[in-house]
């Protein structure tokens, strides 16, 4: 469950919203000053560093690459699929079909909230199954 960080644009507070699911989070507020202009903040992550994570120098490949990073940093689609392939790499996944339809549409330059909106559709239609 990724949390988004924000900041406000009318107190400057830097704001963490917690989002459950593939659901997309209600419009966020500041919880100082109520006001709704917030912008969304790049932000770092956290997983385990497994040692293939180690040995592979992972971590070091993608933020060294300022292209992806700046990619990252704007939500450009493109970058959120080279991402995710880089992490299935390092960790030897396969991707299923399911997944593979998201990252070309990713790839495609289609907007994150709307395929993220296909993806969870197709997911209660299916009762929520993977195949």
């Amino acid at each position: 469950m990724p949390i988004y960080e924000y900041r406000c644009g009318n107190c400057k507070r830097r704001v963490s919203i917690l989002v459950q699911g593939f659901k997309s989070p209600p419009p966020p507020e500041c919880p100082r000053c109520g006001d709704k202009d917030l912008i969304r903040l790049f932000s770092s992550f956290s997983i385990g560093k497994s040692e293939s994570y180690l040995r592979d120098g992972l971590y070091e490949d993608i933020l060294s690459d300022s292209k992806l990073v700046r990619g990252l940093e704007s939500n450009d689609p493109r970058a959120l699929a080279e991402w995710t392939r880089r992490m299935s790499q390092a960790t030897g996944e396969e991707m299923g079909p399911e997944h593979e339809d998201i990252m070309g549409k990713l790839e495609a330059g289609e907007p994150v909230d709307q395929v993220m909106a296909e993806a969870e559709s197709m997911m209660a239609d299916t009762g929520g199954e993977e195949n």
